[in-house]
């Protein structure tokens, strides 16, 4: 997730921080790679076309004709939306060095949330371009068969600082008993920010969660509302889709080697994003705080970052991936 890499929320170093000369935090500038969005836009700058013909190539069809006149629906199934996000993300790494060239020169920490730590980890040169889209394309086909395999979904929570999240989980799963399914699933799969989740699991689980989460007094759970994916991502019912691997712990990515690893976890294991922004964001009291961009479409990472830490929200910018006409 930070200057190392975590996959589930990735991050990378994107220079031997030995070889580099000291900055001040307000010269340097920290990446962030979203996950799964909705919202896909096409810019024209630098080597994005190339991007786009070698995405074609790779993945055995037009992804830029699909971004740019859909159908919608096909370009939100994981297995399009996937590469989608990656390739976009990209793209706007490259508007942003375009427009403001010291932003990428001066970049310390590159980070992604779920599929985003591929491209924090090409932005970081620990993967190149083809070798981490392929990587993408084989987790999104893997993902979206699993999803196919066990109807799941996934339940966005927002809770007050008592929620109860496993309990929570451990009721979904009892009521899924009563509905005779054998070895329910209902985990925590995302860490946003404080006292916001996401859980996942069955498909039982997301609906029965719905109808009493809000109301329980004993959860403590404010808002309730499924999200627009088919699958339970980061939670046991992924085990068939670890072979292609990922990351897991918001720590950073030390070598190679780690970077492997924790890759194949990712798909399995909860996003811990919020732990990643502390550890990039952490700073003693009067420290300033580096220039924060969000790469790529949507605007959900500085969400969470506004609630995890107000203080280095102030520096942050979203690099949107707009389409603009020759």
């Amino acid at each position: 997730n930070m200057s190392s890499v975590n996959l589930r929320t990735a991050s990378v170093d994107t220079k031997c921080r030995d070889c580099i000369p000291k900055k001040k935090p307000s010269e340097c500038s920290v990446l962030l790679f979203p996950g799964q969005g909705s919202q896909f836009g096409l810019l024209k700058y630098g080597n994005v076309k190339d991007m786009f013909a070698v995405a074609q190539k790779i993945l055995g069809y037009d992804l830029l004709s699909l971004c740019l006149d859909g159908p919608e629906e096909e370009l939100m199934k994981t297995v399009h939306c996937q590469p989608a996000v990656f390739v976009t993300s990209l793209a706007a790494v490259e508007r942003l060095n375009h427009e403001n060239p010291a932003a990428i020169e001066n970049c310390v920490a590159a980070a992604g949330f779920s599929v985003g730590e591929f491209a924090a980890l090409v932005c970081s040169g620990a993967m190149d371009f083809a070798e981490a889209l392929y990587a993408v394309k084989v987790r999104a086909e893997a993902m979206q068969k699993a999803s196919e395999l066990i109807p799941s979904g996934m339940l966005s929570i927002m809770g007050r600082p008592q929620a109860k999240y496993k309990h929570a989980c451990l009721q979904a799963r009892e009521h899924c008993l009563s509905l005779g399914i054998k070895e329910p699933i209902c985990s925590v799969a995302n860490y946003l920010f404080p006292d916001g989740r996401v859980i996942a699991g069955h498909k039982e689980v997301v609906d029965g969660s719905l109808s009493w989460a809000t109301t329980s007094w004993k959860i403590h759970f404010l808002r309730a509302r499924p999200l627009p994916v088919r699958g339970a991502f980061h939670t046991a019912l992924m085990e068939s889709v670890r072979r292609p691997e990922i990351n897991v712990d918001a720590k950073r990515y030390m070598h190679e080697g780690h970077v492997r690893r924790q890759l194949v976890k990712q798909l399995v294991s909860p996003v811990k994003w919020e732990q990643t922004l502390h550890e990039v964001f952490e700073r003693t009291h009067g420290q300033s705080f580096p220039h924060t961009y969000e790469v790529g479409p949507g605007k959900q990472l500085g969400a969470t970052l506004q609630k995890c830490n107000m203080k280095a929200y102030k520096s942050y910018t979203h690099v949107d991936v707009t389409i603009h006409d020759d």
